[in-house]
């Protein structure tokens, strides 16, 4: 009856989250393991193929002016890009619900664990809507309510808002998480695929505030085409590109540098295929994926030891490893 007198009770405690405390805990800072078996974003391997409609969206996004690139104006990566990027996250276990703040762009996934299904007529969301189970010792989550704003990774594999993401994280150790995704969305791909991304603990560390859009003042500058850059390539000759092939390691991963006829092109750790450098000159190519310029830098002998990408972000090295 309402107004009527309850019994006083204790606040609750956290011995009182029944069954929480037999769960592996996965509390904490965390951060993808780049250059160690980690994947950057969840761009498909070479087998899953695009169908025809995909397949002409992606030559589509790959010859997009800057400005209209995922991220170009501030808004999200999305799921699954999000548990990708070069930062850290936290991990917040409470009952019923697993949340994960990003600091990229200060986001928040929520995973509910209270036994909800799915909702049949989701909202389409950036992070799409996310239940979560535990099969012993692994945390399995499925997401879908997906809008098809977002890329799956940097060399432009869209999805519909069809797709449906299965992620499974599982804590091997007490500083490791394996986390394997798999990608089912049948109206851009043939068939489903997984990807298996290493995750590192990241003790006595807390998240830093990001902001996209504090200051901007560069879009109205953001014009032109990839294409025409393209056109405006520059030839290298090829024994010069020759001296930049190998495999390089750093902050954004695992990068192998190989010559495709009059052409230096990329294959980064994340799939998704070669991608092309577009030069500038002897050194510096333009890499049309990250909107950014690859440098390449030789020792007093002439040898390649690295090279540095800058993107809006930065300058990140890139170590030659062979």
């Amino acid at each position: 009856m309402l107004g009527a007198q309850r019994p006083a009770r204790p606040a609750p405690t956290a011995a009182d989250w029944t069954g929480l405390a037999k769960l592996p805990d996965f509390t904490g800072v965390w951060e993808l393991t780049f250059g160690g078996g980690g994947r950057r974003g969840g761009g498909p391997p070479a087998g899953p193929a695009l169908t025809a409609e995909a397949a002409a969206k992606r030559k589509t996004l790959q010859s997009a002016s800057p400005e209209d690139t995922q991220t170009a104006n501030c808004l999200p990566p999305g799921m699954p890009g999000i548990m990708g990027q070069p930062y850290p996250m936290e991990f917040l276990l409470t009952p019923g619900q697993v949340t994960i703040v990003i600091e990229a762009y200060t986001q928040v996934r929520h995973i509910y664990t209270d036994g909800r299904a799915l909702p049949a007529d989701p909202d389409l969301t950036f992070h799409g809507t996310s239940v979560g189970r535990w099969e012993g010792d692994t945390l399995v989550v499925d997401t879908t309510g997906y809008n098809d704003k977002t890329w799956l990774d940097f060399s432009g594999h869209p999805h519909s808002e069809a797709l449906h993401v299965t992620e499974r994280f599982r804590r091997t150790d007490f500083g490791h998480m394996q986390l394997a995704m798999t990608f089912d969305d049948p109206k851009t791909y043939t068939k489903p695929w997984t990807i298996n991304m290493a995750v590192s603990f990241q003790p006595d560390t807390d998240l830093l505030e990001t902001v996209c859009l504090e200051n901007e003042k560069d879009q109205h500058r953001l014009v032109g085409r990839v294409s025409d850059e393209r056109k405006a390539e520059t030839k290298v000759a090829r024994h010069i590109l020759e001296r930049y092939a190998g495999a390089y390691v750093g902050p954004l991963g695992s990068w192998q540098v190989s010559v495709d006829g009059d052409q230096l092109k990329v294959e980064m750790s994340d799939g998704g295929g070669r991608q092309p450098l577009v030069a500038q000159s002897d050194t510096a190519f333009l890499f049309p994926p990250f909107g950014g310029v690859v440098k390449f830098v030789q020792d007093a002998s002439g040898s390649v030891t690295h090279f540095t990408i800058t993107v809006v972000e930065g300058d990140f090295p890139m170590t030659r490893t062979r």
